[in-house]
């Protein structure tokens, strides 16, 4: 008898060990991050960083994403007049983590140096990447504020009212 109740209750253990492994498999909930993904995002975002240095923002534009209505246009006027510019090289990212939220969407923290006025300058940021049609993307809001380039500036009619 006892040893009976001792088999059952390894029995039942074992069950609630796969179930619990199951369910949490299910979940959606990584618990070991993919280390391709990670590779893949960061060299991305990278791609991203050079491809805004060198001045192609059309190509730049196409690795964006907004529900806006911001033209190619005026995304390249705007991000050409901004101050700040990613810097090349070792100093263009540093001290990178990913945080794979799916196999669409992550979010790279990490020090991005930017060449401005003066010396190299060094913003730690997270950045959020998703994935459409093959090609992980980053808000174009999020290029912005990291080139400082202000909002859209709209010229006001302004009427003076003189009196005699």
């Amino acid at each position: 008898m006892k040893h009976a109740t001792m088999v059952l209750l390894a029995i039942a253990v074992a069950l609630l060990t796969v179930v619990g492994t199951t369910g949490s498999a299910c979940a959606g909930k990584r618990s070991v991050a993919d280390p391709a993904i990670e590779d893949e995002v960061r060299q991305s975002f990278e791609e991203i960083l050079d491809l805004w240095r060198e001045g192609k923002y059309n190509d730049l534009y196409v690795r964006t994403f907004d529900s806006g209505r911001e033209t190619r246009e005026s995304f390249a006027s705007r991000l050409a007049a901004a101050p700040l510019k990613p810097a090349c090289c070792w100093e263009k990212l540093q001290d990178v983590t990913i945080t794979v939220k799916s196999d669409t969407a992550a979010t790279l923290r990490g020090r991005i140096g930017f060449d401005g006025p003066g010396n190299t300058e060094y913003k730690t940021k997270s950045v959020k990447l998703r994935k459409e049609e093959g090609v992980w993307r980053v808000a174009r809001n999020e290029i912005f504020t990291l080139a400082e380039a202000g909002k859209k500036k709209h010229a006001r009619r302004r009427t003076a009212h003189y009196r005699k």
